[in-house]
């Protein structure tokens, strides 16, 4: 069971986490590459407040971003500022998602976010988590996969794994942290089929969420699969 409430509380905790450590950037190494290929770290806190926004969109009924173009432009311009205004637009555009999501809503009904993806309303708070633990992470400022909360990773494996599901270009495979099990990828295969891939949590949501290239993992029955961007 989804509950958004506490959601919304570890949104804004890894919120906290990220400004502190973002606090300690200067207006140079916010200019230096992220570890996204072709953004700075002015690139991720730029598109981790326009995400923001973008949330907030969602959760009132409106389109996500007015076109992909624009969501796209709008980090370019938002890229190049100083530390100081992108650590105010990302504490503020927190703010304005927080606020929305406070309001009276029926927190089971359908939205619908990017490309036509849809999704229940109570999906949305975690969704928001998602971005801010793993865009902290791509910050490249000593906050690791390793350091992630152990209930995020386990959900973030969880929400991975169910997107590849059912993917034709993915085996079917069995992932493992040595506590956990997770399948995914084609359906319908015989078990002598499955690729058996194992290895740490923190290894596995690197591998799925395309941020470790999976050399840490074990992969048996097959090669490690190929994964699709996500």
């Amino acid at each position: 069971m989804i509950d958004h409430v506490r959601d919304l509380a570890s949104v804004r905790d890894a919120t906290e986490r990220l400004l502190s450590a973002a606090a300690k950037l200067n207006n140079d190494s916010t200019a230096e590459p992220s570890r996204l290929p072709g953004w700075t770290r002015g690139h991720v806190l730029a598109h981790l407040a326009r995400n923001a926004d973008a949330l907030v969109n969602v959760l009132a009924g409106r389109p996500m971003y007015a076109s992909a173009e624009a969501r796209d432009a709008d980090i370019e311009r938002d890229a190049p500022r100083p530390l100081t205004e992108q650590l105010a637009d990302v504490a503020e555009s927190a703010a304005r998602f927080r606020d929305e999501a406070a309001k009276p809503a029926d927190w089971s009904r359908t939205v619908e976010l990017r490309n036509g993806v849809t999704d229940s309303a109570s999906r949305v708070p975690f969704r928001r988590w998602v971005e801010v633990e793993l865009h902290h992470v791509d910050l490249g400022i000593g906050y690791e996969l390793e350091d992630l909360p152990e209930e995020f990773v386990q959900r973030e494996i969880s929400f991975l794994t169910a997107r590849f599901s059912g993917n034709a270009g993915v085996p079917p495979t069995l992932i493992t942290d040595g506590t956990h099990a997770w399948r995914t990828g084609r359906e319908g295969a015989p078990d002598d089929a499955t690729v058996k891939v194992s290895g740490p949590a923190p290894e596995v949501v690197g591998w799925l969420s395309g941020r470790r290239d999976g050399s840490a993992l074990t992969a048996e029955g097959g090669l490690l699969p190929a994964l699709p961007p996500l």
